[in-house]
């Protein structure tokens, strides 16, 4: 048996994405996104209503995306659940320190390891925002040999929409593009 939830967004999982702009005055905002996925290969989607962030872009098509980690979660939540209209020094505020991103005029959040950053490309049905990404950067210490992400090094969180709570990526489940070939 299976029960109903009616139209709404309850995709799963749902990455927590921390939207970083450069306000009028050069100052860092953050906000949480998880409304956000790969539209193309190099290209972003992102669901953003009226904020500080799209006012910042509209004066600036830069911007990075980074994804929430299990041990910055509280700092994540905040710049979800505080207005950069209301509170300018939120990502301060947040414990979170920028550096200026090498490719866009957009500030990377040195606290979560694994950055996008992007170039917006139009806005579409007004909350739609399409983006190329122009870079992605990974802090060295949650690579593994290699030189690939370890998620034994790297927590990212989900929202969870159905009971409103973040959850951090568990464990390997298998190998892409190889487990199924057994059924072949």
């Amino acid at each position: 048996m299976r029960k109903d939830f009616g139209a709404k967004p309850l995709l799963v999982p749902q990455p927590v994405c921390i939207i970083a702009t450069y306000d009028e005055n050069g100052v860092p905002n953050a906000m949480n996104a998880a409304w956000a996925g790969i539209a193309e290969e190099n290209q972003i989607i992102i669901c953003l209503g009226p904020h500080k962030t799209t006012d910042n872009l509209e004066r600036c098509p830069d911007f990075t995306v980074s994804v929430g980690t299990k041990e910055q979660v509280v700092a994540c939540d905040f710049v979800g659940i505080v207005s950069g209209h209301k509170v300018p020094d939120k990502v301060a505020r947040a414990g979170f320190t920028t550096t200026k991103a090498p490719h866009v005029n957009a500030p990377i959040i040195n606290e979560l390891p694994l950055t996008l950053e992007c170039k917006l490309l139009k806005i579409l049905e007004d909350e739609l925002y399409l983006a190329e990404i122009v870079n992605v950067s990974v802090e060295e210490n949650v690579l593994d040999e290699a030189g690939k992400l370890s998620y034994d090094k790297f927590h990212p969180i989900i929202f969870d929409a159905f009971g409103h709570n973040y959850y951090a990526i568990g464990e390997k489940a298998g190998n892409a593009f190889s487990d199924g070939v057994k059924l072949k």
